[in-house]
């Protein structure tokens, strides 16, 4: 018979490793971590965006699960990784279901799993919904504030979609400095635009003043509004006319699709990530597949913030960001080192069980 002799590492009488914990952070702990802390949180989209420029990320492709019987739902699943100071790993997994919003509930759902950056073991699942909201306002009032660096701030924004994304970017917006003189809504439920107005209603009662205007149509909120933010469920285009931009404002096209390529044509155009935003379908996509080439694209929000590209002002200018993992991954270690120093952590006992290799 043949002797063999496993490696010291592997016998029983070798060190045991650390048992790996796992916790589980839920949505209000997330909300209080978070809460009031734009500026802080927009300055860490900022440097997760760096790192992403400069090659200290992974980021492939998201991936699309959708269902023949209910064709207007999907769950995404965003896997990343991000070095730098950062150093952590992990998936999004996030579902939009339309429907939710006619019986109460909001569109989108999400768990955030963040993953040891030497071990590869998860070490935490968060409720990631007001993660994912929360990165989508930062990464919008990160693009307003450089878009407009070299032209009059905006003093005139306009929603056009008026959901929860929309609550959370006027909330940035605001909370990093921009003042706006008045408000524009839009939605094609008068239900939501009331909801919305509720919102800025209140906003205002805090301090943040400003005319609220719901408009009867969308050419007259894009033609009265500086700063356009695009926040819909839209799957196609569905502004086609260039000329109700004439006045370039800044568009913050966060849903992708509304947006017609005529429109993009007409514009300076600026994306997170190439290869992420050209495909899926989205005005980007589309634009590309009508002209044949990437030349509409003047360059990435990393290539404005590095000085590589200076936004025109003789134009329109149009951010459309896919939306990066890495982002969700840089505002879910910040909760989740929030919630531990404050002691907080819900620890699983016990999650992983299998830990000797032999038994």
């Amino acid at each position: 018979m043949t002797s063999v002799t496993s490696p010291a590492t592997d016998t029983d009488t070798a060190r045991p490793a650390p048992v790996p914990s796992f916790a589980v952070i839920t949505g209000a702990q997330v909300q209080q971590a978070l809460k009031g802390r734009e500026k802080e949180l927009v300055h860490l989209i900022e440097a997760a965006y760096r790192l992403h420029g400069a090659g200290e990320t992974v980021n492939p492709p998201s991936y699309f699960l959708r269902f023949p019987d209910r064709p207007t739902s999907r769950i995404i699943a965003l896997p990343a990784s991000v070095g730098g100071p950062v150093r952590v790993d992990g998936l999004k997994w996030i579902s939009s279901f339309p429907d939710n919003v006619s019986s109460g509930l909001p569109r989108a759902s999400a768990v955030l799993i963040l993953n040891d950056h030497d071990t590869g073991y998860p070490f935490a699942c968060l409720e990631s919904s007001i993660i994912s909201a929360t990165r989508t306002a930062a990464s919008a009032a990160l693009a307003a504030d450089w878009l407009t660096r070299n032209r009059p701030r905006p003093t005139r924004v306009g929603f056009f979609g008026t959901g929860l994304i929309a609550r959370y970017i006027h909330t940035f917006l605001t909370g990093t400095g921009f003042v706006f003189d008045s408000v524009g809504v839009y939605d094609l439920s008068a239900d939501s635009a009331a909801g919305f107005c509720g919102y800025l209603q209140k906003a205002a009662e805090s301090g943040q003043s400003a005319d609220i205007t719901v408009h009867d149509s969308p050419e007259e909120l894009i033609r009265s509004s500086d700063l356009v933010v695009f926040a819909t469920v839209a799957s196609e285009p569905h502004v086609t006319d260039p000329s109700w931009f004439a006045h370039h404002p800044v568009v913050l096209h966060v849903s992708l699709r509304d947006l017609a390529p005529q429109v993009l044509l007409s514009a300076a155009n600026f994306v997170d990530d190439v290869e992420h935003c050209l495909k899926a379908g989205t005005s980007p996509h589309l634009t590309e597949q009508l002209t044949g080439g990437r030349s509409f694209l003047d360059g990435t929000l990393d290539d404005v913030m590095t000085g590589r590209v200076e936004p025109r002002t003789d134009r329109t200018v149009i951010f459309s960001p896919f939306g990066l993992g890495v982002l969700d991954l840089a505002v879910g270690k910040y909760v989740y080192d929030a919630v531990a120093r404050a002691k907080d952590l819900h620890i699983i006992d016990d999650f992983f069980h299998e830990l000797r290799r032999y038994g």
